[in-house]
């Protein structure tokens, strides 16, 4: 439910949460009909500037400045490339010659995740390989493979003196395997062709979700590579993660969540070219404060899923809520000069939940809209096409 006169985003531009419609019985169904929250950058033209865009170059600099301590330094970037192009080659060989391996065949090998994007952070040197397989993924075939992986490595690895911190060790999950070292980590994700998901069975092989999931994030890859590879847009992405990681209103936001909504804030503009990062930057806090992703919104869709899949309804609706009750208070912060609180120059998270004061303007946090129902009137439906509790992707794919 929501407290009565409080609308969290697009309530207050118009967009309805949970409004009925009392009558006929042919008028209590709803008709969803999602809308875009009001959005400066593409309403340009019917908003004309009165006065002359300010000088930037501040907000520009310490995204940049942001984004660089966010990259993985050269040392990190060299441990995760070897380790993962030794990884590479013993899959491809698995692949191509499997010689006396007959646990699984093996399809293709994939790298996907943040490594392939070129969007991982700095402190969190891990990569991802989707494995595919022809035959079915039973639960022990992956410990299989994880065993002639590691085998195979040693093997190529015993002409090199491999200092202490390099040495493999590995170790399973429900979503594969894993090749470590002390410098990075390799995670390995067992899939399998999509003909063959129809055949899985709940006790013999891996979960549906899990192998659906590592579908996905080849799809996801692959759209990144073609649509997102605008330098600007990796710097944005690195910032939203930042930002997801440091505010607790952002935590929904996962890695899929933060490419697209880079994207779109730099992409998804009349002349269809790259704005500038700090402008995009600005925009992202306020689509979010204006209900991008509130119940009602029509979001973001997921350009790889069939149909209309909106990216935000991952997330809870009581997520949903704080994620623009945070932007609402934080693009305020933002437009009187907060950015170093904002960015994590001074690590100071409570401006999100905690009245502040910029050169006299006192910024107070919003409050909750969204209220969980106590209990449902008999024959009443949901208000909202998200259901409270659904997420997906618990340790979504880096």
């Amino acid at each position: 439910m929501v407290r009565p006169g409080m609308m969290r985003g697009g309530g207050r531009g118009g967009m309805g949460m949970g409004m009925r419609v009392r009558g006929a019985p042919f008028m209590n169904k709803k008709t969803f009909l999602p809308r875009h929250p009001f959005d400066l950058t593409l309403a340009e033209m019917a908003f004309p500037r009165v006065h002359p865009v300010q000088d930037d170059s501040v907000l520009t600099n310490a995204l940049l400045k942001r984004s660089q301590d966010l990259t993985p330094t050269a040392a990190e970037q060299t441990a995760i490339s070897n380790l993962v192009s030794k990884v590479q080659g013993v899959l491809d060989n698995i692949v191509i010659a499997p010689g006396d391996f007959t646990k699984c065949q093996l399809e293709e090998v994939r790298q996907v995740g943040s490594f392939k994007k070129g969007t991982m952070m700095a402190g969190n040197n891990v990569a991802d390989i989707v494995i595919i397989l022809k035959s079915l993924p039973t639960k022990d075939c992956a410990e299989a493979l994880g065993k002639k992986v590691e085998e195979d490595l040693e093997k190529s690895m015993k002409t090199e003196v491999v200092p202490k911190a390099e040495a493999l060790s590995l170790s399973f999950n429900e979503k594969g395997f894993e090749i470590s070292n002390s410098l990075a980590k390799i995670r390995c994700l067992i899939a399998t062709l999509p003909q063959n998901m129809r055949k899985l069975e709940t006790e013999k092989h891996l979960d549906f979700k899990i192998i659906q999931s590592h579908l996905a994030a080849i799809r996801h890859t692959r759209w990144f590579e073609e649509n997102a590879h605008h330098s600007t847009i990796k710097v944005l992405i690195r910032i939203l993660k930042d930002l997801a990681r440091r505010f607790d209103g952002f935590k929904p936001l996962n890695p899929w969540i933060c490419d697209l909504l880079a994207h779109s804030a730099i992409m998804n503009n009349p002349s269809r070219q790259a704005l500038p990062v700090n402008v995009a930057f600005r925009r992202v806090f306020q689509l979010l404060a204006s209900g991008l992703f509130v119940p009602g919104s029509a979001g973001i869709t997921d350009p790889c899923e069939v149909g209309h899949f909106r990216v935000h309804t991952s997330m809870t609706l009581v997520q949903q809520d704080e994620c623009c009750m945070t932007a609402q208070t934080l693009v305020r912060v933002l437009s009187h000069g907060g950015y170093k609180h904002i960015l994590g120059f001074v690590e100071n998270t409570t401006v999100a939940n905690e009245m502040s004061v910029w050169d006299g303007v006192v910024v107070s946090p919003m409050e909750p809209a969204y209220e969980k129902p106590s209990e449902k009137k008999d024959g009443e439906e949901d208000d909202m096409e998200c259901v409270e509790g659904e997420t997906i992707n618990e340790e979504p794919i880096e």
